[in-house]
């Protein structure tokens, strides 16, 4: 991969296509996903997105489910398979897009992607849940604007659910969150990967 491109670029061009699809069996359900050269976790699902699939649990709100920096699908086709509820995704990678679109009629899911470089294309939208595997190598910026754009897009008493090593940030993500909505919650600790809810308490 060209050392100035990588799965948070916009355009993968100077990345060879090499297609891979997989099969992934979870709570009795089967998936497939088609995944290329370019986009995050190409191989097979990665750890901190099965953790978050294991942990995230839907509240009780009426909304959709925003998965944000969505990449080929997995967490939103998932989600909206298991729980019956509308998964929107934005993805700004264009090679992931074009998989991610490929993957929802793969798998039948109740879900639609754009091609948004984050919440670009869901301006006026809120969400029951909005959740994240934020893109590390994009860089600190980058993660906390998933953060701060999520409190903005949630609906009243909405969360905000995040997967990040700790390695990778996750306390000082914690103290981000728990400044900007007054409240975050570990919810599990798993190999690494810490499981964070932030709750959007309505104002009084």
């Amino acid at each position: 991969m060209d050392k100035n491109t990588h799965y948070y670029s916009k355009t993968q061009e100077n990345v060879k296509s090499n297609p891979n699809i997989y099969t992934f069996n979870f709570m009795n359900h089967t998936f497939h996903f088609h995944t290329d050269s370019g986009v995050f976790s190409k191989e097979y699902i990665d750890y901190g997105t099965f953790a978050m699939l294991k942990a995230f649990q839907p509240n009780e709100i009426e909304g959709n489910i925003l998965d944000m920096g969505a990449g080929y699908g997995p967490i939103g086709i998932v989600l909206s398979t298991l729980y019956k509820k509308h998964a929107i995704m934005c993805e700004i990678n264009e090679r992931a897009y074009n998989l991610n679109l490929l993957n929802i009629k793969e798998n039948n899911a109740d879900a639609e992607v754009f091609h948004s470089d984050l919440y670009e294309k869901v301006q006026g939208m809120s969400f029951a849940s909005i959740i994240t595997n934020p893109p590390i190598r994009a860089g600190k910026q980058t993660v906390f604007a998933i953060y701060d754009g999520a409190f903005h897009h949630l609906l009243p008493n909405g969360e905000l659910w995040v997967v990040i090593q700790k390695k990778q940030g996750a306390p000082s993500s914690k103290e981000h969150l728990e400044e900007l909505f007054g409240n975050c919650e570990i919810i599990t600790r798993d190999k690494g990967y810490y499981i964070l809810k932030s709750i959007k308490h309505e104002q009084k």
